[in-house]
């Protein structure tokens, strides 16, 4: 098993879902074993739920995240855009074309830098895993929606040989040197900008921060305490609140491993 597939497998098990099960599957055996110590994983289980599926909890978590890089209300201009994968669902029946994802905003925003001139190329950059039989590139995807926006197809450069955010960096810095690009705007999911931002800057790449696809907003931090009905929603678990922690805990485990592979 090579390192990306062990880079996606081993972190299951101790995202909040992952852990869970683990525990669960602790307390099961042990309750086969009539162990007084049943109830410990169970109740473990139940604390591990509840904290990571609790909205306050989880928007204080990506907040960490998002609050690292905001936008200037002007971005300077650059010499490329660059956008990393991680936005679309490829054209599989019975969709018709790509579909953007829950971080489809990567693909609108550059869309937007483009055409207030704030660069004259869109360098697009994420491969597929070959694990999920897709046939073409998230690169080639995002391109096919950019032109559906009007963007004029000799702006775009596809980079879809990265199947992460270090080759990301890797491929689009030999796109870049091609080019005699010197500057860029690096636009990807406002979570995701300080882990990319790292690399990027490691190999010396003049990157410029265009985050997007904000998922707390300052509003959403502060309607936990607007009313006396939300303080008290706001202290039970949720799917999207789950979700959202698994996703801070992914971004800050793929910093400590990027870390320890001398990447950043």
């Amino acid at each position: 098993m090579n390192f990306l597939f062990l880079s996606k497998l081993l972190p299951l098990f101790i995202y909040p879902l992952g852990l869970t099960c683990i525990l669960l599957m602790i307390g099961l055996f042990l309750s086969f074993k009539r162990s007084r110590w049943t109830f410990l994983p169970v109740l473990l289980s139940l604390i591990l739920l509840i904290t990571a599926g609790n909205p306050r909890t989880a928007n204080y978590l990506l907040s960490t995240l998002e609050g690292q890089y905001v936008s200037p209300l002007e971005l300077p201009t650059a010499d490329a855009i660059v956008v990393l994968g991680g936005a679309t669902k490829t054209a599989a029946p019975p969709r018709v074309l790509p579909d953007l994802n829950e971080h489809g905003d990567r693909i609108l925003y550059a869309a937007k830098l483009y055409k207030e001139e704030k660069a004259p190329l869109i360098i697009l950059s994420g491969g597929r895993m070959e694990w999920y039989g897709a046939e073409n590139s998230e690169a080639y995807d995002m391109a096919e929606i950019l032109e559906l926006m009007g963007i004029p197809p000799e702006a775009i450069i596809e980079e879809g040989n990265s199947l992460n955010t270090y080759q990301n960096a890797i491929y689009t810095q030999e796109i870049l040197k091609e080019n005699n690009i010197n500057s860029i705007l690096l636009v990807t999911s406002a979570f995701h900008t300080p882990r990319a931002m790292l690399i990027f800057r490691r190999l010396g790449i003049n990157a410029i921060p265009a985050p997007t696809d904000f998922i707390v907003s300052e509003q959403e931090l502060a309607a936990v305490n607007y009313s006396r009905e939300s303080q008290i929603l706001s202290f039970f678990p949720e799917p999207n609140s789950l979700a959202r922690t698994t996703l801070v805990i992914k971004e800050y485990i793929g910093t400590l491993v990027y870390r320890l592979k001398g990447w950043l």
